[in-house]
């Protein structure tokens, strides 16, 4: 029997049933759905629109309903449509008709507008988790080999050396605002619908901040119709979810780059690597590849939640029914990687000899020689030039750096003086970037000491 029967002489057919059935999806939710049962009737008692007995026995049918999900001794049939269909039907077959009376002052739209955020408060805070993990991994490995020298890159070319550390600590400042964003989404998300009813409220003496107290809720949806309606917040989690795989995802390609044997500087390890069924000898860094690729399934679900919503007039409209899937999949995907990406950090391991000697004399060091000219007083446009001409020099000669002497230098520019040698040493290159949030390791390590103090707090 259809919750509807009093307006229509026939059920749905057989095959519209299975067509706009979302309790596949919905049982994701059957803990929040029965949570904000157990609230909703709790307030009713108190209200008065239930007695206390059958406030009871109300509360007493839904802890076995939870009890019979949770164990899965019930599995609810389609034809019940949703998760609040399933968990009433099942509710009346225990403790009869009084079961009917906990939907009074209430719509199954705001019902899962309800169970969503209760959701998305739950699984937000697990993905949080997981990314300051992640941040934590990538600070622990600046800790352990951020003292090693490798080529930062612009264009993928080779720019100016810097500190693994400085590098790992510019991914980990990135996740870290992932986590405030996700932070302030939540801000929004911690607000009650239960009791905005279908979308114009109820004439029922309820209480909503009773409800959303006794839920963990901030705060109420002002308006009835936008807490059923709304759908922005979704939106949002789903927003800040494809803003952290956009940075997973760079973060995996370089560790597919960085593995391979014409870069050698990290090596996945094994618990993150998987080999070939024909060419014994590789070394896949699959784990990476899959996050670089999942990223694609969560810009796809903020889209879907996007189009989904960008037409529908207000209030409730069934296609809102299609964003759970998305919703899910989009936060349950970005959780997974990023706690793959802090096992990958964890468990590789860097050569931290790679570089050492492959700098020594690299034009990754033009840079310094224009910043030498420039503490000799010469306007930096000009310094730039001269440099950019021992570059060219250096190429005719089929020579790196390591080519340059003192005489070579002053040919270039008068300015230059015996103590400019000393700054194409790449470490001292590295050392040598002072200014805040540089690459010297003085500054590499005041961000880890500000780092761990924001994932201590």
């Amino acid at each position: 029997m259809a919750l509807w029967d009093g307006r229509f002489e026939g059920g749905p057919a057989e095959e519209m049933q299975r067509f706009s059935e979302s309790l596949g999806v919905d049982l994701k939710m059957f803990e929040e759905d029965i949570a904000g049962s157990l609230a909703h009737a709790a307030m009713l008692a108190e209200v008065g629109l239930l007695t206390a007995d059958e406030a009871a026995r109300i509360r007493e049918g839904l802890l076995t309903v939870r009890a019979e999900l949770r164990e899965g001794r019930y599995r609810p049939g389609i034809a019940l449509e949703d998760i609040h269909m399933a968990v009433e039907h099942r509710l009346i077959e225990i403790i009869g008709d009084v079961g009917g009376k906990l939907h009074t002052a209430r719509s199954r739209n705001d019902q899962v507008a309800t169970d969503v955020r209760l959701w998305l408060k739950r699984h937000l805070g697990l993905l949080d988790e997981a990314l300051q993990a992640l941040v934590e991994a990538l600070v622990d490995r600046v800790e352990a080999d951020g003292r090693t020298l490798i080529p930062g890159f612009t264009h993928l070319q080779r720019g100016q050396p810097v500190w693994l550390g400085h590098h790992l600590l510019a991914h980990a400042w990135a996740v870290q605002r992932d986590r405030a964003r996700l932070a302030d989404a939540l801000g929004r998300i911690d607000r009650s619908p239960l009791g905005a009813g279908a979308m114009a409220g109820t004439p029922h003496p309820i209480d909503r901040r009773r409800t959303a107290a006794l839920l963990g809720f901030g705060g109420v949806v002002e308006n009835a119709m936008d807490a059923v309606a709304a759908r922005d917040h979704l939106q949002e989690a789903a927003a800040v979810c494809a803003i952290a795989m956009s940075q997973l995802s760079r973060m995996a390609e370089e560790l597919v780059i960085w593995s391979t044997p014409e870069f050698g500087l990290v090596r996945v390890g094994d618990a993150y690597a998987t080999g070939s069924s024909i060419m014994p000898q590789k070394r896949n860094p699959d784990a990476a590849e899959l996050v670089r690729g999942k990223s694609g399934r969560v810009f796809g679900d903020l889209s879907a939640l996007l189009v989904m919503a960008k037409g529908l007039p207000l209030a409730y409209n069934r296609d809102l029914q299609e964003d759970r899937e998305a919703l899910f999949d989009a936060v349950e995907t970005t959780r997974a990687c990023a706690s793959i990406t802090a096992g990958m950090w964890r468990t590789l391991t860097v050569n931290r000899g790679r570089y050492a000697e492959a700098l020594r004399g690299d034009f990754l060091l033009a840079t310094e020689l224009a910043d030498y000219l420039v503490t000799r007083g010469v306007p930096f446009r000009e310094a730039h030039h001269v440099s950019g001409r021992l570059v060219r020099w250096c190429e005719r000669q089929g020579r790196d750096f390591t080519a340059l002497t003192l005489e070579v230098l002053r040919e270039h520019h008068a300015s230059f003086e015996a103590d400019a040698l000393a700054w194409l040493d790449p470490e001292a290159a590295a050392e040598r970037r002072t200014s805040f949030g540089g690459t010297a390791w003085a500054e590499v390590t005041r961000q880890v000491g500000v780092l761990r103090g924001m994932l201590d707090g």
